[in-house]
């Protein structure tokens, strides 16, 4: 059943808009009548029209895009209350309809609204989802369709939902760390850069007509002050051009390979980034073996979870081992990359059966040390960007202040 956009009129004579499901645009304008508001517009008629297709060409207008964005979090929250729908003993089609008159979200409504019209003309919950990777990725279609084949769709889809609020929990920890940090830095630097612009010029110009020798660090203080000053126009798009080619050869496909190991290598960023990389492939396999995906199919999936090239190669190279009769255990140990840990207690749960929950344990682990290692690096940050702050401004007013003693003790 389509869904129309339609503008309106309530009984007071306020004008109203809003989304409304509706065999057609008679259906539509009955229902609004029902609740006393009087059809001026349908707005989404090419959309009933046109079918998915206009669902579809619809989801990408930028407008629409940036004002209905479906986050991490939505995705969770309709999981969860589709598992304990399906759980309570309603159908999938009442059950998604629920979903669709719930959901706020302009673009997930459309997308809800088109997976529960392709459920009801027979086709599966994973192939419907999987309509719209953007939303709902390989991973979630993969472990849909898992629990449609075994019959628990209700107990996966509860997994699932646990797995992207871990995920989503995880991400907000992260940004919640970098935020602080960055809102500094970018306020330091402007501060910085309006001293070094309006402020230092002004000040030195009294050195001009001095013919002692300046301290080096005034000399430098100048140099830097004049740089900014006369050459930013320069400057500006230099440094920008500079930025963009560096993450345009980042994400080619021969410097992608060569930036990842060499962030693996960083002394404090390429252990913690690690971690939370080997995290994500032990809960990703583990929520991937539990719903019952096979292995080869789980390890495709958890490849392209890892974004690093390195980890992922490691991970591509093991499901080829695993292809010809090999264990997990054997790749990574080899690969180097994993921490031994990690093939450890992947090696004890093949022998012992227990694969999921060791990978489970593992990536309990790994994210707790994620945990304790951002509330350090928070904590040590915060203090080293007021030195370093502290220290430039030092620098500043030093190179301002000696040769003004310097004048004085001249003259005396």
């Amino acid at each position: 059943m389509p869904v129309f956009e339609y503008r309106g009129l309530s009984a007071t004579g306020k004008q109203v808009t809003g989304l409304l499901e509706a065999d057609s645009s008679k259906s539509l304008r009955t229902q609004l009548r029902k609740a006393d508001v009087f059809l001026t517009d349908v707005l989404g008629q090419s959309e009933a029209r046109t079918g998915r297709k206009a669902v579809a060409d619809r989801q990408v207008q930028l407008g629409r895009m940036f004002r209905g964005r479906v986050s991490t979090e939505d995705i969770a929250v309709i999981t969860r209350q589709l598992s304990t729908l399906l759980h309570a003993g309603v159908t999938l089609v009442e059950s998604l309809a629920a979903l669709v008159d719930q959901t706020e979200k302009e673009r997930l409504k459309r997308v809800l609204s088109d997976v529960k019209q392709r459920v009801n003309e027979g086709s599966s919950l994973a192939d419907a989802l999987g309509q719209h990777p953007k939303i709902f990725g390989n991973l979630y279609v993969n472990m849909v369709r898992a629990g449609e084949a075994s019959g628990a769709l209700d107990a996966v889809l509860a997994r699932l939902a646990d797995f992207t609020e871990g995920q989503a929990r995880l991400k907000q920890k992260l940004i919640g760390t970098l935020i602080y940090p960055a809102i500094m830095t970018v306020i330091g630097g402007g501060i910085l850069v309006m001293l070094m612009t309006v402020v230092v010029p002004k000040v030195t110009r009294i050195f001009e007509t001095m013919r002692a020798t300046l301290p080096w660090t005034t000399r430098l203080l100048i140099f830097v002050s004049n740089l900014l000053s006369n050459w930013w126009w320069l400057l500006l798009p230099l440094v920008v051009g500079s930025v963009s080619a560096a993450l345009a050869w980042t994400r080619s496909p021969k410097g992608r390979p060569v930036f990842d190991a060499w962030v693996l290598k960083l002394p404090v960023a390429g252990s913690l980034l690690r971690m939370l990389l080997v995290s994500r492939f032990s809960r990703t396999l583990a929520t991937l073996l539990k719903a019952g995906v096979p292995m080869l199919t789980a390890m495709d999936i958890t490849k392209n979870v890892v974004t690093n090239t390195v980890l992922a190669g490691v991970v591509e190279n093991a499901r080829d081992a695993i292809r010809e009769g090999e264990s997990i255990a054997g790749p990574l140990k080899r690969s180097g990359q994993f921490p031994p840990l990690v093939h450890h207690m992947v090696a004890v749960g093949e022998r012992t059966g227990q694969l999921e929950e060791m990978l489970l344990n593992v990536a309990d682990s790994y994210e707790t040390q994620v945990n304790v290692r951002l509330g350090a690096l928070t904590a040590l940050l915060e203090p080293l960007i007021i030195v370093a702050m502290g220290a430039i401004i030092a620098f500043v007013a030093f190179s301002i202040l000696m040769p003004i003693l310097q004048l004085n003790t001249t003259i005396r």
